[in-house]
């Protein structure tokens, strides 16, 4: 199957790299017109460079920031944005530790990044996609919006579990004004030095053990979670809405 996103507006967050990269070039690939933010203004601009997306530095912890980000790409399009994709999140650098020893500081920027963004972003998007009658919003959640979190980390399991209960809820929302809402949940991926400092932590049974328990006998790649966007986002899923896709091999 291929999608054809010819001319259609995209923005994703947390572009730079990883996923949002991968996002990015597939929706490129497939004719869109892509807007990217992130706050790592190094790999955004190779990334926007070379892909040919429009990037911009924005700190979505600042949510009147991001709702400018979401105006800005609305009028350089001179249009709704068609597909806003909400992949920025993360642990911030943290690691698994006790209850007692997280901070308010740590557990808030957790999730700011992660669920904070992925409502100022929408809310900024939805009125116009509203007034088009037509849109989609793809959250990228995780594995652990249904589970704990191989991370350890509590306020990112907990941000997950509440961007998977925002897509349900904008879904029943905006579904009568045609907009569609849902949330693509990745299995354990190597996107980043984060991820693979998590990868690196595991004994080698550890490794050879997770790897043995996913069906597909393989851990996934960015590009997988790439796809999985571009389906939903696509009229190819115009009657799918508020659902959670696991991308996990099976697991």
């Amino acid at each position: 199957m291929s999608f054809d996103f010819q001319g259609r507006v995209v923005a994703v967050s947390g572009a730079a790299i990883g996923f949002g990269r991968a996002i990015c070039e597939a929706f490129v690939a497939a004719g869109a017109r892509v807007h990217g933010c992130d706050i790592r203004a190094a790999d955004l601009r190779a990334t926007a460079d070379e892909l040919g997306v429009v990037g911009e530095e924005v700190d979505l912890t600042d949510r009147s920031a991001a709702a400018s980000w979401i105006a800005s790409v609305e009028t350089s399009a001179g249009q709704a944005i068609d597909v806003l994709v909400n992949n920025a999140g993360g642990v911030a650098g943290q690691s698994s530790r006790l209850l007692e020893e997280v901070s308010d500081a740590d557990w808030d920027a957790v999730i700011a990044v992660n669920l904070g963004a992925t409502m100022a972003l929408s809310r900024a998007a939805a009125p116009a996609m509203k007034a088009a009658g037509r849109g989609a919003i793809v959250n990228i959640g995780s594995g652990a919006a249904l589970q704990a979190s191989l991370t350890g980390v509590q306020a990112y399991c907990a941000a997950k579990h509440a961007v998977l209960g925002l897509t349900r809820q904008l879904a029943q929302e905006l579904g009568p004004h045609g907009v569609r809402v849902n949330c693509v949940a990745p299995g354990f991926v190597q996107t980043n030095e984060a991820t693979a400092r998590q990868w690196a932590s595991y004994s080698p049974d550890r490794q050879r053990a997770m790897v043995e328990a996913i069906p597909l006998r393989r851990l996934g790649a960015p590009q997988d979670i790439a796809m999985a966007t571009l389906f939903l986002a696509s009229d190819e899923a115009s009657f799918i809405t508020g659902q959670i896709l696991s991308v996990n091999g099976g697991r």
